[in-house]
Protein backbone atom coordinates (compact mmCIF):
# COMPACT_ATOMS: atom_id res chain seq x y z
CA UNK A 1 0.00 0.00 0.00
CA UNK A 2 1.37 3.22 -1.11
CA UNK A 3 1.77 5.85 1.56
CA UNK A 4 2.28 8.80 -1.32
CA UNK A 5 5.76 9.73 0.62
CA UNK A 6 9.09 9.56 -0.88
CA UNK A 7 12.81 10.05 0.08
CA UNK A 8 13.29 13.47 1.73
CA UNK A 9 16.29 15.41 2.04
CA UNK A 10 18.20 16.80 4.78
CA UNK A 11 19.24 19.69 6.20
CA UNK A 12 21.85 22.24 4.43
CA UNK A 13 25.02 21.09 4.75
CA UNK A 14 26.77 23.99 3.32
CA UNK A 15 24.94 26.00 6.14
CA UNK A 16 25.80 23.81 9.07
CA UNK A 17 29.51 23.97 7.68
CA UNK A 18 29.23 27.99 7.87
CA UNK A 19 27.57 27.36 11.55
CA UNK A 20 30.38 25.50 12.48
CA UNK A 21 32.79 28.36 11.24
CA UNK A 22 30.76 30.99 13.11
CA UNK A 23 30.90 28.86 16.47
CA UNK A 24 34.81 29.08 16.28
CA UNK A 25 34.55 32.86 16.20
CA UNK A 26 32.25 33.68 19.28
CA UNK A 27 33.75 35.06 22.29
CA UNK A 28 34.61 31.03 23.79
CA UNK A 29 36.93 28.42 23.23
CA UNK A 30 36.08 26.43 20.91
CA UNK A 31 33.23 23.67 21.48
CA UNK A 32 33.04 25.18 25.21
CA UNK A 33 29.81 25.38 24.64
CA UNK A 34 29.60 21.62 23.97
CA UNK A 35 26.44 20.23 22.27
CA UNK A 36 24.48 23.73 22.96
CA UNK A 37 26.78 24.03 19.53
CA UNK A 38 25.96 21.33 17.64
CA UNK A 39 22.13 21.90 17.87
CA UNK A 40 22.84 25.67 16.96
CA UNK A 41 24.54 24.33 13.81
CA UNK A 42 21.45 21.81 13.24
CA UNK A 43 18.87 24.25 13.35
CA UNK A 44 20.80 27.10 10.81
CA UNK A 45 21.60 23.86 8.76
CA UNK A 46 17.07 23.38 9.17
CA UNK A 47 16.84 26.96 8.39
CA UNK A 48 19.28 27.21 5.48
CA UNK A 49 20.47 30.71 6.76
CA UNK A 50 23.25 31.68 9.54
CA UNK A 51 23.00 32.75 11.55
CA UNK A 52 19.82 31.19 12.75
CA UNK A 53 16.49 32.81 13.82
CA UNK A 54 15.08 32.44 16.65
CA UNK A 55 11.72 30.46 16.73
CA UNK A 56 8.57 32.64 16.31
CA UNK A 57 5.96 30.10 16.51
CA UNK A 58 6.76 27.09 18.14
CA UNK A 59 3.89 24.94 17.34
CA UNK A 60 2.38 21.79 19.89
CA UNK A 61 -0.33 19.11 18.14
CA UNK A 62 -1.59 16.70 20.27
CA UNK A 63 -3.06 13.86 18.56
CA UNK A 64 -5.57 12.12 20.73
CA UNK A 65 -6.99 8.54 20.05
CA UNK A 66 -8.65 5.59 22.01
CA UNK A 67 -7.70 1.82 21.52
CA UNK A 68 -9.58 -1.11 21.75
CA UNK A 69 -6.82 -3.22 23.46
CA UNK A 70 -7.65 -0.71 26.19
CA UNK A 71 -10.73 -2.56 27.14
CA UNK A 72 -8.88 -5.51 28.53
CA UNK A 73 -6.77 -4.27 31.09
CA UNK A 74 -3.81 -2.85 30.08
CA UNK A 75 -4.00 0.28 30.98
CA UNK A 76 -4.41 2.03 35.09
CA UNK A 77 -7.23 3.90 33.11
CA UNK A 78 -10.72 3.69 31.95
CA UNK A 79 -10.49 4.94 28.78
CA UNK A 80 -12.91 8.06 29.34
CA UNK A 81 -9.99 10.08 30.58
CA UNK A 82 -8.77 10.47 26.85
CA UNK A 83 -11.93 12.97 26.17
CA UNK A 84 -11.54 14.20 29.33
CA UNK A 85 -8.62 15.18 29.05
CA UNK A 86 -8.98 16.71 25.87
CA UNK A 87 -11.11 18.65 27.14
CA UNK A 88 -8.80 19.75 30.04
CA UNK A 89 -6.08 20.63 27.32
CA UNK A 90 -8.83 23.18 25.70
CA UNK A 91 -9.11 24.53 29.04
CA UNK A 92 -5.42 24.98 29.42
CA UNK A 93 -5.25 22.89 32.28
CA UNK A 94 -2.89 20.10 31.51
CA UNK A 95 0.70 19.78 31.60
CA UNK A 96 1.14 20.42 27.80
CA UNK A 97 -0.26 23.81 28.36
CA UNK A 98 1.83 24.75 31.41
CA UNK A 99 5.42 23.70 29.87
CA UNK A 100 4.05 25.42 26.11
CA UNK A 101 3.97 28.40 28.38
CA UNK A 102 7.03 28.45 29.86
CA UNK A 103 8.62 27.14 26.86
CA UNK A 104 7.30 29.68 24.33
CA UNK A 105 4.81 26.81 22.35
CA UNK A 106 1.20 27.30 21.53
CA UNK A 107 -1.19 23.98 21.61
CA UNK A 108 -3.60 22.18 18.84
CA UNK A 109 -5.69 19.56 19.83
CA UNK A 110 -6.19 17.23 17.13
CA UNK A 111 -9.23 14.40 18.18
CA UNK A 112 -8.03 11.88 15.47
CA UNK A 113 -9.90 8.72 16.65
CA UNK A 114 -11.07 9.59 20.66
CA UNK A 115 -14.32 7.05 21.69
CA UNK A 116 -16.30 10.07 22.36
CA UNK A 117 -17.39 13.15 20.47
CA UNK A 118 -15.18 16.30 20.89
CA UNK A 119 -15.29 20.20 19.73
CA UNK A 120 -15.82 20.02 15.97
CA UNK A 121 -12.97 22.31 16.13
CA UNK A 122 -10.73 19.62 17.47
CA UNK A 123 -12.29 16.78 15.65
CA UNK A 124 -12.16 18.04 12.07
CA UNK A 125 -9.97 15.13 11.26
CA UNK A 126 -11.24 12.80 12.98
CA UNK A 127 -11.51 9.18 11.02
CA UNK A 128 -13.18 7.07 13.11
CA UNK A 129 -13.72 6.45 17.31
CA UNK A 130 -11.42 4.26 18.58
CA UNK A 131 -9.46 2.01 16.78
CA UNK A 132 -9.75 -1.68 16.96
CA UNK A 133 -8.06 -4.16 19.77
CA UNK A 134 -4.77 -5.43 17.84
CA UNK A 135 -4.28 -7.92 20.20
CA UNK A 136 -7.27 -9.67 18.31
CA UNK A 137 -8.28 -7.57 15.08
CA UNK A 138 -6.95 -4.83 13.10
CA UNK A 139 -6.82 -1.19 13.67
CA UNK A 140 -7.93 0.12 10.94
CA UNK A 141 -9.65 -0.63 7.57
CA UNK A 142 -7.27 0.18 4.33
CA UNK A 143 -10.26 3.63 4.06
CA UNK A 144 -9.16 4.55 7.36
CA UNK A 145 -5.44 4.34 7.31
CA UNK A 146 -5.15 6.51 4.63
CA UNK A 147 -7.79 8.71 5.66
CA UNK A 148 -5.48 8.97 8.81
CA UNK A 149 -2.19 9.31 7.15
CA UNK A 150 -3.84 12.17 5.30
CA UNK A 151 -5.15 13.66 8.12
CA UNK A 152 -1.39 13.46 10.01
CA UNK A 153 -0.37 15.65 6.15
CA UNK A 154 -3.05 18.28 6.04
CA UNK A 155 -2.31 18.77 9.99
CA UNK A 156 1.74 19.82 9.37
CA UNK A 157 0.40 21.44 5.89
CA UNK A 158 -1.77 23.77 7.92
CA UNK A 159 1.02 24.62 10.80
CA UNK A 160 2.93 25.02 8.48
CA UNK A 161 1.13 27.17 6.15
CA UNK A 162 0.29 29.21 9.33
CA UNK A 163 3.78 30.26 10.28
CA UNK A 164 5.26 27.43 12.46
CA UNK A 165 8.46 27.07 12.16
CA UNK A 166 9.62 24.43 14.81
CA UNK A 167 6.61 21.33 15.54
CA UNK A 168 6.08 19.16 18.23
CA UNK A 169 4.35 15.87 18.13
CA UNK A 170 2.44 15.15 21.54
CA UNK A 171 -0.10 11.73 22.44
CA UNK A 172 -3.05 11.60 24.45
CA UNK A 173 -4.83 8.04 24.64
CA UNK A 174 -5.61 5.68 27.14
CA UNK A 175 -4.02 2.06 26.50
CA UNK A 176 -1.25 3.87 23.35
CA UNK A 177 1.95 2.72 24.98
CA UNK A 178 0.30 -0.36 24.16
CA UNK A 179 0.36 0.08 20.37
CA UNK A 180 3.65 2.11 20.14
CA UNK A 181 5.06 -0.88 21.99
CA UNK A 182 3.92 -3.45 19.72
CA UNK A 183 5.19 -0.96 16.66
CA UNK A 184 8.99 -0.80 18.68
CA UNK A 185 9.64 -4.66 19.29
CA UNK A 186 8.13 -5.35 15.90
CA UNK A 187 10.58 -3.42 14.25
CA UNK A 188 13.67 -3.60 16.54
CA UNK A 189 12.77 -7.69 16.83
CA UNK A 190 12.81 -7.30 20.42
CA UNK A 191 10.72 -10.06 22.74
CA UNK A 192 8.15 -8.31 24.73
CA UNK A 193 9.69 -8.84 27.99
CA UNK A 194 12.09 -6.53 27.25
CA UNK A 195 9.92 -3.51 25.79
CA UNK A 196 6.92 -3.51 27.92
CA UNK A 197 7.06 -1.00 30.46
CA UNK A 198 4.31 0.66 33.23
CA UNK A 199 2.82 3.00 31.06
CA UNK A 200 0.04 4.83 32.73
CA UNK A 201 1.57 2.86 36.12
CA UNK A 202 -0.35 -0.79 35.60
CA UNK A 203 0.41 -3.24 38.57
CA UNK A 204 1.83 -6.65 38.08
CA UNK A 205 -1.21 -8.09 36.92
CA UNK A 206 -1.99 -5.39 34.67
CA UNK A 207 1.63 -6.05 32.96
CA UNK A 208 1.31 -9.38 32.37
CA UNK A 209 -2.18 -8.32 30.61
CA UNK A 210 0.19 -6.28 28.38
CA UNK A 211 2.78 -8.51 27.63
CA UNK A 212 0.15 -11.18 26.27
CA UNK A 213 -1.62 -8.31 24.50
CA UNK A 214 1.81 -7.13 22.97
CA UNK A 215 3.00 -10.48 21.92
CA UNK A 216 -0.49 -11.47 20.36
CA UNK A 217 -0.21 -8.28 18.22
CA UNK A 218 2.81 -8.77 17.43
CA UNK A 219 2.17 -12.23 16.26
CA UNK A 220 -0.60 -9.93 14.07
CA UNK A 221 2.00 -7.58 12.87
CA UNK A 222 5.00 -9.64 11.76
CA UNK A 223 3.92 -10.82 8.40
CA UNK A 224 3.23 -6.90 7.20
CA UNK A 225 6.35 -5.10 9.17
CA UNK A 226 8.04 -4.40 5.74
CA UNK A 227 5.12 -2.43 4.78
CA UNK A 228 5.02 0.94 6.50
CA UNK A 229 1.27 1.40 5.71
CA UNK A 230 0.28 -1.99 6.31
CA UNK A 231 2.20 -1.70 9.99
CA UNK A 232 0.36 1.15 10.35
CA UNK A 233 -3.36 -0.15 9.98
CA UNK A 234 -3.23 -3.99 11.36
CA UNK A 235 -1.09 -3.08 14.60
CA UNK A 236 -1.04 0.41 15.09
CA UNK A 237 -4.25 2.81 15.37
CA UNK A 238 -5.58 6.12 13.33
CA UNK A 239 -3.59 8.40 16.30
CA UNK A 240 -0.11 6.68 14.95
CA UNK A 241 -0.61 6.87 11.48
CA UNK A 242 -1.78 10.41 11.65
CA UNK A 243 1.42 10.87 13.71
CA UNK A 244 3.66 9.06 11.17
CA UNK A 245 1.97 11.41 8.39
CA UNK A 246 2.40 14.77 10.65
CA UNK A 247 6.05 14.01 11.12
CA UNK A 248 7.03 12.53 7.40
CA UNK A 249 5.12 15.93 6.10
CA UNK A 250 6.94 17.97 8.58
CA UNK A 251 10.45 16.78 7.13
CA UNK A 252 9.48 16.86 3.54
CA UNK A 253 8.24 20.48 4.29
CA UNK A 254 11.92 21.29 5.85
CA UNK A 255 10.33 22.08 9.23
CA UNK A 256 12.12 20.56 12.01
CA UNK A 257 10.48 18.73 14.97
CA UNK A 258 11.04 17.68 18.27
CA UNK A 259 9.61 14.35 19.33
CA UNK A 260 8.38 13.32 22.70
CA UNK A 261 8.20 9.75 24.26
CA UNK A 262 7.50 6.22 23.43
CA UNK A 263 4.54 6.87 21.44
CA UNK A 264 5.24 9.29 19.22
CA UNK A 265 9.01 7.96 18.65
CA UNK A 266 7.17 4.40 17.42
CA UNK A 267 5.03 6.72 15.10
CA UNK A 268 8.64 8.43 14.14
CA UNK A 269 10.09 4.66 13.15
CA UNK A 270 7.25 4.11 10.99
CA UNK A 271 7.57 7.80 9.11
CA UNK A 272 10.94 6.94 8.59
CA UNK A 273 9.97 4.00 6.68
CA UNK A 274 7.43 6.08 4.63
CA UNK A 275 10.03 9.12 4.38
CA UNK A 276 13.51 7.61 4.12
CA UNK A 277 15.66 10.58 5.59
CA UNK A 278 12.83 12.25 7.86
CA UNK A 279 15.06 11.55 10.75
CA UNK A 280 17.68 14.24 9.85
CA UNK A 281 14.83 17.18 10.79
CA UNK A 282 13.89 15.34 14.32
CA UNK A 283 15.44 16.11 17.46
CA UNK A 284 14.75 13.37 20.25
CA UNK A 285 13.10 15.87 23.25
CA UNK A 286 13.78 13.65 26.17
CA UNK A 287 14.32 9.54 26.70
CA UNK A 288 11.00 8.48 28.80
CA UNK A 289 10.80 5.58 31.49
CA UNK A 290 9.53 2.95 29.08
CA UNK A 291 11.63 0.62 27.93
CA UNK A 292 10.81 0.96 24.56
CA UNK A 293 11.76 4.42 24.18
CA UNK A 294 15.30 3.68 24.12
CA UNK A 295 14.64 0.87 21.87
CA UNK A 296 12.99 3.35 19.25
CA UNK A 297 15.94 6.09 19.73
CA UNK A 298 18.54 3.65 19.39
CA UNK A 299 17.30 2.56 15.86
CA UNK A 300 16.49 5.72 14.50
CA UNK A 301 20.21 6.82 16.00
CA UNK A 302 19.05 9.67 17.63
CA UNK A 303 20.37 11.05 21.09
CA UNK A 304 17.73 12.46 23.61
CA UNK A 305 18.52 15.87 25.63
CA UNK A 306 17.09 15.37 28.67
CA UNK A 307 16.29 11.92 30.78
CA UNK A 308 14.26 13.40 33.72
CA UNK A 309 12.59 9.83 34.56
CA UNK A 310 9.37 11.37 32.14
CA UNK A 311 6.55 8.98 30.86
CA UNK A 312 3.18 11.78 30.71
CA UNK A 313 3.23 12.02 26.93
CA UNK A 314 1.39 15.22 25.46
CA UNK A 315 4.50 16.77 23.95
CA UNK A 316 5.46 17.54 27.77
CA UNK A 317 9.19 16.12 26.94
CA UNK A 318 9.89 17.60 24.17
CA UNK A 319 8.62 21.05 25.50
CA UNK A 320 10.80 21.04 28.17
CA UNK A 321 14.15 20.52 25.84
CA UNK A 322 12.58 23.29 23.78
CA UNK A 323 14.20 26.22 25.87
CA UNK A 324 17.63 24.29 25.57
CA UNK A 325 17.04 24.29 21.88
CA UNK A 326 16.16 28.01 22.31
CA UNK A 327 19.31 28.74 24.12
CA UNK A 328 21.53 26.89 21.49
CA UNK A 329 20.01 29.11 19.03
CA UNK A 330 20.38 32.11 20.89
CA UNK A 331 24.37 31.51 21.68
CA UNK A 332 24.97 31.30 17.90
CA UNK A 333 23.39 34.05 16.75
CA UNK A 334 23.33 36.53 19.85
CA UNK A 335 27.19 36.39 21.00
CA UNK A 336 29.81 38.63 19.96
CA UNK A 337 32.69 37.21 17.57
CA UNK A 338 36.28 37.71 18.32
CA UNK A 339 36.65 40.59 15.57
CA UNK A 340 33.11 42.42 17.61
CA UNK A 341 34.14 42.63 20.95
CA UNK A 342 37.60 43.16 20.85
CA UNK A 343 38.69 39.93 22.46
CA UNK A 344 41.93 38.27 21.51
CA UNK A 345 41.77 34.87 20.14
CA UNK A 346 44.30 31.97 21.20
CA UNK A 347 46.30 32.59 18.06
CA UNK A 348 47.17 35.90 19.19
CA UNK A 349 47.97 34.85 22.64
CA UNK A 350 51.99 35.57 23.62
CA UNK A 351 54.52 32.55 23.09
CA UNK A 352 56.40 31.44 26.02
CA UNK A 353 59.48 33.20 24.07
CA UNK A 354 57.59 36.43 23.81
CA UNK A 355 55.86 36.85 26.90
CA UNK A 356 56.78 39.60 29.08
CA UNK A 357 59.49 39.24 31.51
CA UNK A 358 58.70 39.42 35.38
CA UNK A 359 61.05 41.99 37.06
CA UNK A 360 59.47 41.39 40.40
CA UNK A 361 61.44 38.03 40.55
Amino acid sequence: MSSGFGPVAGPDTQVRVAAERRQEQLTKPIGALGRLERLGNWVAACQGVCPPKQFERARVVVFAGDHGVARHGVSAYPSEVTAQMVANFLGGGAAVNTLAAIAGATVRVADISVDADTDAHVSAHKVRRSSGSIDREDALSADEVEAALAAGRAIADEEIDAGADLLIAGDMGIGNTTPATVLIATLTDTEPVAAVGRGTGVDDAGWARKVAAIRNAMRRARPVVKDPVELLRVAAGADFAAMAGFLAQAATRRTPVILDGVVVTAAAMVAEDLAEGAKAWWLAGHRSTEPAHSLALTHLGLDPLLELDMRLGEGSGALTALPILRSAVATLTNMSTFAEAGVSTADEAPTPADAPLDLRK
